[in-house]
């Protein structure tokens, strides 16, 4: 039973490099974690779910949560807003679950403002040309939606070293394997047992 609060874990990467797959995956696969829900403005998509997917608002609304504080992050992306909702994700963590928030690097810069102890983890591709590969064969974008997204790949990149792990996505199962191991030592770290280990004490 666990009763210390939960871990925030932040994923970023490129696009094409496996984040959601690897992301999806843990969330599935571990006990007492979940992925956090975003608040936007955009519009709800065929058979997305308000308070599941997303927490859909408008301008007002936003506005309003922004007025008072109400976000741990926010940032616009292609004229829509998104953020993270401050009183929904303290209730979760006082709950004991970990959180998985996969959010660009400018948001998951803003979130370790907030929440210094945040896991960060920055997902790489195996090199710029298996990117770029990886864009092509997805047959998603046109020529220049692909340049678009190397370019900014780039300045994604460029901010590796604000994370504290940085694991290669080049063969997805070692890549898993990597990102389940961060959860699991973050969970038994020292200052995470304390409680626990001075119960045990009490027993000698």
């Amino acid at each position: 039973m666990r009763t210390h609060p939960g871990n925030v874990f932040v994923i970023s990467a490129p696009s094409g490099t496996g984040k959601s797959t690897l992301a999806n995956r843990l969330v599935a696969s571990l006990d007492n974690f979940i992925f956090s829900i975003s608040t936007t403005t955009r519009a709800a998509r065929p058979g997305e779910v308000n308070g599941k997917d997303y927490f859909f608002v408008d301008d007002t609304a936003f506005d309003q949560m922004v007025h008072e504080d109400g976000f741990i992050e926010w940032v616009q992306v292609y004229g829509n807003r998104y953020g993270t909702g401050r009183k929904w994700l303290q209730g979760v963590l006082d709950s004991g679950q970990d959180v998985l928030l996969d959010i660009e690097t400018t948001g998951a810069l803003n979130l370790r403002r907030a929440i210094p102890d945040a896991v960060m983890i920055f997902i790489l591709p195996p090199s710029a040309s298996e990117l770029e590969h990886r864009l092509r064969g997805r047959g998603k974008d046109s020529e220049i939606q692909i340049q678009e997204r190397m370019k900014y790949a780039r300045h994604e990149l460029e901010l590796y070293h604000a994370y504290d792990f940085l694991v290669v996505n080049d063969d997805l199962e070692m890549a898993y394997q990597q990102m389940e191991a961060i959860v699991w030592a973050t969970r038994v770290r020292r200052e995470r047992m304390v409680s626990r280990a001075q119960a045990i004490l009490k027993g000698f």
